[in-house]
């Protein structure tokens, strides 16, 4: 499995949000200068987070998006999972129940499995608030 730029700017993206989540409506273009990414970039992966429960947003002159929930409530793995699709590790696994003829007889087939859940339980139990806490304890070091 390998996380996309998609994937790493629209974390930043969200991060970006989370920590200026006090200023209100933030502009892409200003999201786009902080973290070196293209405004049109952006303006791809904000589609990702439409519908469901992710972005405000207001056009207008301050118009711009705000987080639609306390950054503590955004997980790493659904972050990514809306811009990746899947996180699963191979292609057999990205169907519930598994589609491969061999699934049955599949002796790595229980590799693979525990290795999404690791992976699952791994980028699940990370929000935007513990990065950005971990971000705040290192630079107070």
């Amino acid at each position: 499995m390998k996380i996309s730029t998609k994937g790493r700017y629209a974390l930043r993206m969200l991060l970006d949000l989370a920590e200026h989540r006090g200023e209100g409506f933030i502009a892409l273009k200003d999201i786009a200068a902080r973290q070196n990414i293209s405004k049109k970039y952006l303006d791809q992966i904000v589609p990702a987070f439409h519908g469901g429960n992710f972005l405000l947003t207001n056009r207008g002159f301050r118009g711009g998006y705000q987080l639609a929930r306390d950054p503590g409530q955004y997980t790493v793995g659904e972050i990514l999972r809306l811009t990746e699709g899947s996180l699963a590790p191979v292609a057999c696994l990205e169907h519930d129940p598994v589609l491969c003829e061999r699934s049955g007889d599949c002796m790595t087939l229980p590799v693979w499995k525990g290795l999404e859940r690791v992976i699952n339980e791994y980028l699940d139990g990370i929000t935007l608030q513990d990065i950005l806490d971990r971000q705040k304890e290192r630079a107070d070091i």
